[in-house]
């Protein structure tokens, strides 16, 4: 990923954050109505795995935002595998996945060297939309029926 569209996540995600504080909001302690949005850890609702650092305020705040009944997050195309849809209209959620991988021909030649393989960072973007944006889903209690 090119370092300015990084940066431009960063910036995005640190404005969501300035922007909760100037209206008075600390967005990581629990401003919410508990019966108006569980607190729950967001989750992808096909795979059930539970989203981490960031992408929990962004979606907790998206949550709140949009006045969700749950947590549980998917992508355009889980939504589509799951045989539904996202609601037309309806605007996803921009978050983010970091990590490290090592380059094929970089771990062959750290191997021929004898040294540790160098290691690139990469950060990438997905939109998720909530299950409250969505219609036609084969997925309950966290389980997607006809989804691999």
């Amino acid at each position: 990923m090119a370092k300015d569209n990084r940066q431009s996540l960063y910036g995005e995600v640190a404005n969501r954050i300035i922007a909760e504080l100037e209206d008075g909001r600390v967005p990581w302690v629990q401003p919410w109505d508990a019966a108006r949005c569980p607190v729950t850890m967001p989750n992808n609702g096909v795979t059930g795995r539970i989203y981490s650092g960031i992408n929990v305020l962004i979606l907790w705040a998206a949550g709140i935002g949009g006045g969700y009944s749950s947590q549980r997050w998917l992508t355009y195309k889980q939504a589509e595998k799951a045989g539904g849809n996202v609601k037309r209209g309806e605007k996803g959620t921009v978050i983010c996945y970091a990590d490290r991988f090592t380059p094929k021909d970089e771990a062959q030649k750290a191997q021929s060297e004898d040294r540790d393989a160098r290691t690139v960072a990469f950060l990438k973007r997905f939109t998720v939309f909530n299950l409250d944006q969505c219609e036609g889903l084969s997925i309950d209690g966290g389980e997607a029926s006809n989804v691999p």
